[in-house]
């Protein structure tokens, strides 16, 4: 007290007051019969393709890394066509020679490069330390989540909606998160199940929560439309916004931590999640799930390794400030009609693309886990789901030379072309060989045997070696290990794994070309709702699907075999798949068969994440209570809600009141 008095005397002024920033302004809880909240617009202007300057960012040098990517590449890729030359030498080359050893010297660059991609996954997560967990960072900026439904089961996605809400709830920020169910559904049935969905919703968890619904009149620019309409309504009011599918589910802590990063990085413009498959009931399902689980860090830790701020957007499970989407990702159509034309279907890569060369940063937070999807339940599911994404991105075409793209950004667009294109590569690349090899003499052909051994073992090695990487990388810790039920377990379905992904990729390869060549003659996929769950396959529908992938495997076989038996057994892989494609995909369709001996097992089963065994129970209640809707919805005696909700919900307390009166 002494010393204080003293220094008072001399004239020494007081410390200041430490100051804390105001919480966030709490906004006021939703009318409940108010289905939008108060609208503040945000600009999204469509972006020339034509014009346009790419604006750097700030991050760090990975130059070296692309480098070794690239270098590594083309040293396996002319490794490989110098084999390949001296397989055709003998004979000399001829036009088919030629077409044969340019198809296989471009799809091998396309394996290599994947091959490096996986090396530098296989690096990054080697050196990755187990750290402690971090406390919940401290988040202050409004997030929207939203949504985007078309024709989807409102059962399955207000049960993920309520049950991440929840999670939020928990760990005390839920106010600071908006809900927004955004429909374009077309059905009316579905979508008056969707508005007394919402009802429902937001009458359990009371007026704190802000769930909101809002279906168009018109589904223009399908789900890109959708997106960009709500920017243009309500993103002013929002620093960032969560893109959700149908089937996506998040944790609470996965999406706190991806609020506090775009928080923290004012220039990062989007940052995508790597989600992990959940939910597989049918052994195709569930062999999906295991191979995403056991190998898709590796895979994803390889693109961040090279991509660094130029990363990409697969549509969903990512959080993106609104501002900067708002200002660079407005999509133009593109010229000419569909399929090539159009509104752009495949609309992810390109507004990373074009963000991007606004000068914003694109990342991909391969260490957080709490990223949840789904897959398709069979080989036809995923082949009608792929149809759609095949024509989007072809349509990439007309976008890779757009003005001011980062050249790592058009390397994301040429890989989601090659995606699709590779399967007719391959196929012409088989038939082109066939028609090499009946060239040079059949069984008495002057190819040499030692050239195509080491050609087809370093094919194989690549392919396969990603696969062994990642598997390393799992047995390596115990905890890991124990999390996918045991090291033995984990090879053995692994093995598994890799013998039936062989037999379903030629039938996947004729599918795919199937797409190709639709797209290339003009037929429009449309964009029909993707099949979630389980146990629509019949054996007359895998007859009739598979019947002619049967048919060109048999015969394949009995030319091959008739010619020279020794190739016979070389290319069993290719022609055995397709003769037993129709038995295949039935077996894997069947939800009975789903756990397979266990072999598939993956650490969300073992121990399933809070919000993913809340959404299930949330599921199962809705399906319950089809009852207490169906009333709900008589009350409402009008057409789905769109724009004028508020009018419709009003009328329908008065005939509530009247009807309690009576």
């Amino acid at each position: 007290m002494a010393l204080l008095s003293s220094e008072r005397r001399a004239g020494a002024r007081p410390l200041p007051a430490l100051k804390l920033a105001p919480p966030p302004a709490r906004p006021a809880p939703a009318s409940f019969a108010a289905f939008v909240p108060a609208e503040k617009p945000l600009a999204m202007p469509a972006q020339s393709l034509s014009e346009g300057r790419l604006t750097p960012v700030a991050s760090p040098d990975i130059a070296g890394r692309r480098w070794i990517l690239l270098l590594g590449s083309g040293a396996l890729t002319a490794v490989t066509a110098v084999i390949t030359a001296l397989l055709f030498s003998p004979g000399g080359f001829s036009l088919v020679d030629g077409i044969a050893f340019g198809l296989f010297v471009l799809l091998f660059a396309w394996v290599a490069f994947a091959f490096m991609s996986a090396v530098g996954g296989f690096w990054t997560c080697w050196r990755m330390t187990e750290g402690r967990e971090q406390p919940q960072p401290v988040i202050l900026t409004r997030t929207a989540l939203l949504a985007p439904t078309y024709n989807e089961d409102p059962g399955r996605i207000l049960a993920a909606i309520q049950a991440m809400y929840e999670d939020l709830d928990q760990r005390e920020v839920a106010e600071l998160y908006d809900v927004f169910v955004l429909s374009d559904t077309r059905v009316e049935s579905v979508a008056r199940e969707e508005a007394v969905g919402v009802l429902r919703l937001r009458a359990r968890l009371g007026p704190k929560a802000r769930i909101f619904y809002r279906r168009r009149v018109q589904n223009t620019d399908r789900k890109a439309g959708n997106i960009a309409a709500w920017v243009e309504r309500f993103g002013g009011a929002y620093e960032q916004f969560v893109i959700l599918d149908a089937d996506s589910l998040m944790t609470g802590d996965t999406l706190i931590r991806l609020t506090h990063r775009m928080e923290r990085d004012p220039k990062l413009g989007l940052l995508q999640t790597s989600p992990s498959i959940i939910n597989g009931e049918t052994p195709f399902a569930r062999l999906q799930q295991f191979a995403s689980r056991a190998y898709g860090a590796m895979l994803a830790a390889g693109q961040d390794w090279w991509s660094g701020a130029e990363g990409n957007y697969w549509g969903h499970n990512a959080i993106i400030r609104t501002r900067a989407f708002a200002e660079q990702a407005g999509l133009p159509h593109l010229p000419g009609p569909r399929p090539f034309g159009g509104h752009i279907m495949s609309h992810d890569f390109v507004e990373a693309a074009l963000m991007r060369r606004g000068g914003w940063k694109i990342g991909l937070a391969t260490d957080l886990t709490g990223s949840y999807e789904e897959t398709p339940p069979t080989i036809l599911d995923m082949a009608i789901r792929d149809r759609r994404w095949c024509q989007g991105n072809l349509q990439h075409l007309g976008v890779i030379g757009a003005k001011g793209l980062h050249w790592i950004s058009r390397l994301h667009l040429l890989r989601g072309v090659l995606s699709y294109a590779t399967s007719p590569l391959w196929l012409f690349l088989l038939i082109a060989g066939a028609g090499v090899w009946m060239e040079q003499g059949g069984a008495t052909a002057l190819i040499r045997a030692d050239a195509a051994a080491w050609l087809w073992g370093l094919t194989m090695a690549l392919l396969i070696a990603p696969k062994l990487m990642a598997g390393a990388l799992v047995l390596r810790r115990r905890a890991q290990r124990q999390a996918f039920g045991g090291g033995c377990r984990f090879v053995a379905g692994m093995l598994m794994e890799i013998v039936l992904s062989a037999l379903v990729a030629p039938v996947l390869m004729l599918m795919q070309s199937v797409s190709v060549l639709q797209v290339l003659i003009g037929r429009d996929a449309g964009w029909a709702t993707q099949q979630r769950d389980p146990g629509r396959l019949s054996h007359l529908e895998a007859w009739r699907v598979h019947r002619a992938h049967m048919g060109i495997g048999g015969v394949a076989a009995a030319l091959v075999f008739a010619l020279d038996p020794v190739m016979f057994w070389w290319s069993s892989p290719v022609y055995l798949g397709l003769i037993l494609s129709a038995p295949l995909a039935l077996f894997l369709s069947q939800p009975r068969l789903g756990d397979f001996l266990g072999l598939f097992q993956t650490p969300e089963e073992r121990r399933p994440p809070r919000v993913a065994q809340r959404a299930a129970e949330l599921r199962a209640a809705y399906d319950r209570e089809a009852t207490t809707r169906r009333a709900i919805e008589k009350l409402l005696r009008a057409p789905a809600m769109v724009y004028g909700a508020d009018a419709i919900h009003t009328r329908a307390r008065a005939n509530l009141v009247s009807s309690r009166a009576g």
